[in-house]
């Protein structure tokens, strides 16, 4: 007779093996015991011993003798969680800069009570003050801190390209830049240092795989001349457009090709990410603007109204796009709303746009103008006439000859580029006249007020500010961006850096 009651078959409920259907203690995950020899006994567990443990582990209660166990059960970080953490961070940092400005020593008592009230306070405006200028509804002053550049401080050449560059983008921390070219070229590179890697264009095999199609109409073949770039605000991904008619998805990180979106019928000439968020929005030729989704690699919408190309488009944190065309209108889209506003030029085709702020914003058009917009009115608040327009224009023949009359204006003197450091009152313009000019944008009651020129050679097709105003960005190329009906071959094709030196 077997005198151990365990090997008899045991109570009701338990199958003919000994055990229940399932135990986790004798599952090997939630078990760190050595495996036991043939000869020794096993512990077998009832039922309720098994329902006792399931409850505790999904409870999260029970007890547990192993470190490992507990290793095991800790959740991940969540999204939430994370977001806490760094803003806990920023705080921090910032009441310890905070208590390194005051320069005192701690003190004990009511005192150091009430500084550390009045460090919090300080610390909570300047949380404030941030939020508001990086969602645009504050504007800060820096075009009265800009020092007048030197002579021998002028733009210097940081990266080169073989053809003219057509676009110039900026990460959103300022360190990483991107830039594009007449032949295709796109290139990744460092600010500081100028070192720049190359994205490789895939095989017509890959890029099929990948979402593009055979190119419709006029076009036989793929062109890899871009023309529009973007970068979204987590620096993730990169957007490229061009005559290939297709909207090209990058990773930052690997430089690969990710996917690509067919759908416009003519070349895309413009692209911009809204910030904070995955969207894309590309303009075209085919005088439509579309909506993507990067993270999930799929088109959203399209929004129709301008009658000619779209040239240029811009977009804030709000879901409401700023888009120019050759039919001599911008037009103010609001996704949500399903909606727009039109805003009519008097005289020229508007070349180029940028958001100030979401009330205001700036343009530039090919007389050579530059005009000053708000929300509340359908016509320029202000105009500042032939912006870029100097006297070797006219006089000097080989200007002249390089920069041919378009539509009964110099291309020298078109205003191809404009930009802003988002959320200040500095704006600068480019053209092809030999020079970008910064400008200080005082409001609509007051207009815009020149800074300086700054001397820069051949045609500017692109500008980007840092986010702090310290440097400006500029593309420079012997040809406009979209055409070739202006060449300077005086120019040197490639990114151009100016530092500005602030108060």
């Amino acid at each position: 007779m077997n005198k151990n009651p365990r090997k008899r078959g045991g109570p009701p409920g338990r199958n003919k093996r000994g055990g229940s259907k399932f135990s986790m203690n004798r599952d090997p995950f939630f078990s760190n015991n050595k495996r036991r020899k043939k000869g020794e006994d096993e512990d077998i567990e009832s039922e309720e011993e098994e329902e006792e443990l399931d409850g505790g582990m999904l409870n999260g209660g029970g007890q547990s003798g192993e470190d490992e166990e507990d290793e095991e059960l800790i959740p991940e970080e969540t999204a939430e969680e994370k977001r806490q953490r760094i803003a806990k961070a920023v705080v921090e940092n910032l009441r310890a800069r905070e208590k390194e400005l005051e320069g005192e020593e701690d003190e004990e008592g009511d005192r150091e009570f009430e500084k550390e009230g009045e460090r919090d306070s300080s610390v909570a405006k300047k949380l404030m003050q941030q939020q508001l200028e990086e969602s645009g509804r504050l504007r800060r002053a820096i075009a009265s801190r800009v020092q007048k550049p030197e002579s021998v401080d002028g733009f210097e050449v940081l990266v080169k390209h073989r053809q003219s560059v057509t676009a110039v983008c900026l990460s959103d921390d300022d360190s990483k830049g991107f830039s594009a070219s007449k032949d295709g070229t796109i290139l990744h590179w460092d600010v500081d240092s100028g070192k720049a890697e190359k994205y490789q264009w895939p095989h017509d095999e890959i890029l099929r795989s990948h979402g593009a199609k055979n190119p419709e109409g006029r076009a036989t073949k793929h062109s890899r001349n871009v023309l529009a770039l973007a970068v979204s605000t987590d620096g993730r991904y990169l957007a490229s457009g061009g005559l290939d008619r297709h909207v090209h998805l990058w990773d930052t990180r690997t430089r690969e090709h990710i996917q690509a979106f067919p759908g416009h019928k003519g070349p895309v000439s413009c692209l911009t990410f809204r910030k904070g968020s995955s969207e894309l929005f590309s303009g075209s030729y085919d005088r439509s603007i579309k909506i993507w989704n990067v993270e999930d690699r799929a088109y959203m919408n399209t929004l129709f109204g301008h009658q000619s190309e779209v040239l240029t488009i811009d977009c804030l944190w709000q879901e409401r796009v700023l888009a120019v065309g050759r039919d001599r209108s911008m037009q103010l889209f609001k996704v949500h709303d399903e909606s727009r506003l039109i805003f009519r030029s008097s005289t020229s085709s508007l070349e180029c746009c940028c958001f100030i702020d979401n009330s205001e914003f700036v343009s530039g058009s090919d007389d050579g103008n530059i005009e000053l917009w708000s929300v509340q009115k359908k016509k320029p608040v202000y105009i500042v006439k032939n912006a870029h327009t100097s006297s070797t224009d006219v006089v000097n023949g080989e200007l002249k000859d390089n920069g041919r009359n378009y539509n009964g204006h110099i291309a020298s003197s078109w205003v191809s580029s404009v930009g802003v450091c988002r959320g200040s009152d500095l704006a600068a313009s480019g053209a092809g006249n030999g020079s970008v000019r910064l400008w200080a944008v005082e409001g609509a009651g007051k207009g815009i007020r020149p800074l300086y020129d700054l001397p820069l050679t051949g045609f500017v097709n692109s500008l980007a500010f840092a986010k702090s105003g310290k440097f400006l960005l500029a593309g420079v190329g012997q040809e406009p961006r979209l055409g070739r009906w202006g060449h300077n071959s005086a120019a040197r094709n490639g990114v151009a850096i100016q530092q500005l030196k602030l108060l």
